[in-house]
């Protein structure tokens, strides 16, 4: 399922069914959102070997296949609630030109974008040897991601990465600007509505009778869950080049600032199954400087800083490049933020086990 290797005392694994996964991790953050890298799933890149798969596609497939190794990894007792991973995928039909293609995984399923987890990525690929000849003093890492290609700028000392990390977005876009929505329980709010890899609605947290700095943080959980219902069921998305592309992944809650200032603005982002991210959000951000851009209170170059309410841990974002994007005037965007190692980890399956995959408890 995975490459093996040693592990535990002297090296060797725990005692375990001879069928069992042995699935091994590389763990990092970025800005305190975990990420749990799964160097190489053998049944991901024979599916694509086999098929010819769009990663779009192997999405799917993997999900439909291999969901086991997600929930075994991302649920407890393994993983928490909070717990995020992604899947390298490697090999020319799946890679497409390109470093490394990656599927993300969450609680819930599969995302089609992170940031985040490209930022922690794109030091994982040189370090880990999937860049061949690593500059310095920087490296260009080219990542496939399911929205599409993806860039991270990763500093290198010739021995190893460091930070900051920066990446390039997809086209992101403003979906929808000043939309009304009733969200039951709130009454009437305005949300805009932005693409950044993936869709997020945003609005200040003061328009939910909150503050996104001191309300508590289950009050603020429940009320992003509660307009991305109701976004979904108002208002229809599209995306340009799939289908596949056009789901609302989440909410996120905004300190109102949306003016280009030199102070942070602060942000929850609530996304998937109530899942919220430790982290200012890579996406989130991108999708919010798309947002800025559109309605001119930003310019391009002009860098914006923003922090997570969770964490306070810090990323920043610019609009680099404008450009179209289907019918949509788009912008490229740049994030910027620190990824750390925090270990490796060799995980067993015993066969036997009831609870071998994992369970969700919130």
């Amino acid at each position: 399922m995975a490459a093996e290797g040693g592990g535990g005392a002297g090296g060797r694994l725990p005692p375990r069914s001879a069928s069992g996964l042995v699935l091994q991790t590389v763990e990092m953050h970025t800005g305190g959102e975990p990420l749990r890298i799964v160097p190489r799933l053998e049944a991901a890149e024979a599916a694509v070997a086999a098929g010819g798969l769009s990663l779009l596609s192997l999405r799917q497939e993997v999900a439909a296949t291999q969901d086991h190794v997600r929930r075994a990894l991302v649920h407890e007792p393994r993983g928490h609630a909070g717990m995020y991973g992604a899947v390298v995928v490697r090999g020319g039909a799946a890679a497409a030109g390109a470093h490394l293609a990656v599927l993300f995984l969450h609680g819930a399923g599969y995302s089609t974008m992170c940031g985040h987890a490209v930022l922690a990525l794109g030091r994982f690929a040189l370090d880990y040897g999937l860049v061949a000849a690593p500059s310095s003093p920087e490296t260009a890492v080219r990542l496939r991601c399911p929205c599409g290609p993806v860039t991270a700028f990763v500093p290198w000392d010739g021995c190893r990465s460091g930070n900051p990390v920066r990446f390039h977005s997809v086209p992101a876009f403003a979906a929808a600007i000043d939309l009304a929505i009733d969200v039951p329980g709130h009454g009437k709010v305005v949300v805009d509505i932005g693409y950044g890899g993936t869709f997020y609605a945003f609005l200040s947290a003061e328009q939910l009778g909150l503050d996104v700095c001191s309300s508590k943080t289950r009050d603020l959980v429940n009320a992003a869950s509660a307009v991305t219902e109701a976004v979904k069921k108002q208002f229809k998305l599209h995306h340009p080049e799939s289908e596949d592309l056009a789901f609302l992944y989440g909410t996120i809650l905004t300190d109102g600032k949306d003016t280009f200032s030199e102070e942070p603005t602060t942000n929850i982002c609530v996304f998937a199954d109530e899942q919220v991210d430790r982290s200012p959000t890579g996406s989130g951000v991108t999708a919010r400087i798309a947002l800025q851009y559109h309605k001119g209170l930003i310019q391009l170059n002009q860098t914006r800083t923003f922090r997570s309410s969770t964490t306070g841990s810090l990323f920043t974002g610019k609009a680099v490049q404008a450009t179209k994007f289907g019918d949509y005037n788009a912008v490229v965007v740049e994030v910027s933020g620190e990824a750390f190692y925090t270990g490796t980890a060799t995980f067993t399956v015993e066969e036997e086990d009831p609870l071998k995959y994992g369970f969700f408890f919130k």
